[in-house]
This record gives structure tokens, sequence and C-alpha cells, in this order.
């Protein structure tokens, strides 16, 4: 598999220490890393730098299906020649409700 740098942007300011970092974190085997960042900051794009230095597949999750479609154009446009995927599921959350032991009544319309 071949991810490309030919369509990412020069990364700037705090990127390229955080994409060295990840990368390295990535060699030395750790379990977890986070990248934080305010909306704009360039998260994205660290990402797909640090995907292209590493040279291993991605698997992106988002909380919300607005920022997932963003993120999946974002990376379909950076690698084009790669496969990128968009999978969207509703998961529901149901609350039990009490079940009372004798029958609720039922209210009769009276004619007027």
């Amino acid at each position: 598999m071949n991810f490309s740098e030919k369509n990412l942007l020069k990364p700037t300011g705090d990127q390229p220490q955080a994409i060295e970092n990840l990368v390295a974190g990535l060699r030395a085997k750790r379990r977890f890393q986070t990248l934080v960042g305010v909306t704009g900051s360039g998260k994205t794009l660290t990402m797909a730098h640090v995907i292209s230095r590493a040279q291993r597949p991605a698997l992106v999750i988002s909380h919300n299906k607005t920022l997932a479609a963003q993120l999946y154009q974002e990376f379909k446009e950076f690698f084009p020649e790669n496969a990128a995927h968009y999978l969207f599921r509703i998961t529901t959350t149901i609350s039990p409700r009490p079940i009372s032991p004798r029958p609720t009544p039922i209210l009769k319309k009276t004619p007027r």
C-alpha cells in the first residue's frame, strides 16, 4: 500500500513536530497517542501526513455524521489513489420503563 504526499499541503506551525512525534510513537509501538487542537488547527492534515509517513492504513472514528462526512471527503482528496470509505451507523439506547402490575384505566370520551 502506498500513501503519497503529493496532494497534501505543507505542514506549518506545530504540525511538523506533531507529525514527527506521532510517527515516532507509532514506530515505538505506543498503544495510545492523542492529537489535540482547536477547530481549524489542521488535525486532519497532520493525521494525513502521519498516515503517509507511516505507510499504514487508518481507521478514523467520528462522534457525529457531519464530521464523519467531512473527514471522509478530506481524506479522499488527500489520498485519491487509495480507498477511503464512509460508514455511518445510528445507535440508540432505549430507557427501561416501569411496568405497572395493574391495568391502566382507559379514558372514554363522553358524547356532548
